[in-house]
């Protein structure tokens, strides 16, 4: 390409695009050759039900201490697909990208999502792309959807979770929403905190085949973090859960970042992370699971499901008492994913 900068010809659909698609995205993105390329992606119909998922990713700023908005699409995805039990098969990606953004930085976006490709074992084979004039987008947006397959019979879905089911999360909360802010805010940090962006799925593969139909329900908690999670799971199942407040993983930097800003850690958004509903008699096998896994290393069980009700959450406090958690009000951290 000979310019360093994307401009507005570079969303025509002539020469310019052509240039920008073959010479950096699609050689990056997927290395589909020219004569392949079509209106759109022919998948091989696999045997077993099929997951659906679509996001789009808006992150401020585009790069973060561990990731960037590229990585980040990739992972949201494939984790969303986890969620339902789902073995990836194929992402689409749509750029909406701000005339005057650096190639470079886009060079760097799409690298970070062909390798995040590579590691959740996905495949990148359809996409578009968009250039919108300065000051009408934010440097870049992300939309990306995702199809995979559900290759056995378990129903694993939100409005499963079952009186007396333990809950787990693969590790601390609030990683990815507080370093996304510090990253904003340009916040001094004694010591540094990375987003915790991560793909799940062969975490999500390896409970499933283990615990069969004793998994209940997963869900990744991002945004409205992992109280407002557990309360969509409370409506939808129609129960009441109750959290340990001292068995909630929480990275000390984490927490003295929020004390410091006037934010509680259970709310704030993470994008490497599960909460895991399962049959009480498999909570501790499904812990070393997690633990043995590079993304579940300070894996924990945090609660449990405690009776049938209309949707409460309570967080059992470290001074013994009883404190009702509802979901997000408002925006807490606005543009983390």
């Amino acid at each position: 390409m000979k310019s360093d900068l994307i401009l507005l010809g570079h969303g025509s659909g002539g020469k310019l695009s052509h240039d920008l698609l073959d010479n950096l995205i699609v050689p990056t993105l997927s290395g589909i050759g020219q004569r392949d390329q079509n209106d759109a992606a022919v998948l091989a119909a696999p045997n077993g039900r099929l997951a659906f998922t679509t996001d789009s990713y808006v992150v401020d700023p585009i790069f973060f201490p561990g990731g960037n908005i590229g990585d980040l699409a990739i992972y949201g995805t494939v984790n969303d697909l986890a969620m339902a039990g789902a073995k990836p098969l194929a992402i689409s990606v749509g750029l909406i990208i701000e005339e005057g953004l650096p190639v470079e930085n886009l060079k760097k976006v799409l690298e970070s999502m062909r390798d995040a490709a590579q590691q959740a074992e996905v495949k990148i084979v359809t996409g578009d792309t968009k250039v919108v004039p300065r000051g009408k987008a934010d440097k870049l947006f992300i939309n990306t959807s995702g199809i995979g397959v559900i290759e056995h019979d378990l129903q694993i879905s939100g409005i499963n979770a079952q009186v007396g089911d333990k809950i787990l999360i693969n590790g601390t909360i609030g990683d990815h929403g507080m370093a996304v802010l510090a990253s904003r805010e340009g916040l001094e940090l004694e010591s540094n905190i990375t987003t915790d962006s991560a793909p799940l799925n062969s975490m999500v593969a390896e409970l499933v085949t283990k615990l069969g139909s004793q998994l209940h329900t997963l869900r990744d908690p991002t945004r409205g973090g992992v109280a407002t999670t557990l309360k969509e799971i409370a409506l939808q199942s129609q129960v009441e859960i109750t959290l340990q407040e001292t068995a909630l993983p929480v990275d000390q930097s984490v927490a003295g970042a929020c004390a410091i800003l006037g934010l509680d850690p259970l709310f704030v958004a993470n994008e490497g992370k599960l909460l895991a509903f399962v049959a009480a008699e498999v909570a501790d096998q499904t812990l070393r699971i997690m633990q043995n896994h590079k993304h579940g290393k300070q894996a924990a069980i945090i609660g449990e499901v405690t009776a049938t009700a209309d949707g409460k959450v309570r967080l059992q406090t470290s001074i013994g008492g009883l404190r009702a958690i509802e979901m997000l009000a408002g925006e807490q951290l606005p543009r983390i994913c």
